[in-house]
């Protein structure tokens, strides 16, 4: 059974742009160096009304299964989230969802 640990993340509009380089170019490249992530997808999340307090993201990481995430939250999570909090301290506030990946469809443009 795949996981899907998903992590969102509402950012201060003063901090978006070094907030993105950094998940882009340290932070995402970290979570997955720990070996236990297949995949990341790294998302906005359009809002429903416009806002200038901040902006909100989504990174999903897919990992085998349960024990995979445990293990990563056991073993990598604390050091791997007090480099994000001494880089961006409050001005980022996230919080994790769990996801059980049930299935999976795409359009094959070429058939």
């Amino acid at each position: 059974m795949m996981i899907i640990y998903n992590v969102t993340t509402h950012v201060e509009a003063s901090i978006e742009n070094a907030w993105v380089e950094y998940m882009r170019e340290k932070h995402i490249p970290l979570m997955m160096a720990t070996g236990k992530f297949r995949e990341a997808t790294f998302t906005r999340i359009n809002p429903s009304e416009s806002t200038e307090q901040g902006v909100s993201f989504s990174v999903q990481y897919l990992c085998l299964n349960k024990a995979t995430l445990e293990s990563y939250l056991a073993d990598d999570s604390e050091r791997i989230e007090r480099e994000l909090l001494q880089q961006f301290g409050s001005n980022a506030l996230e919080f994790t969802t769990e996801l059980e990946l049930i299935g999976r469809a795409q359009l094959n443009l070429n058939s």
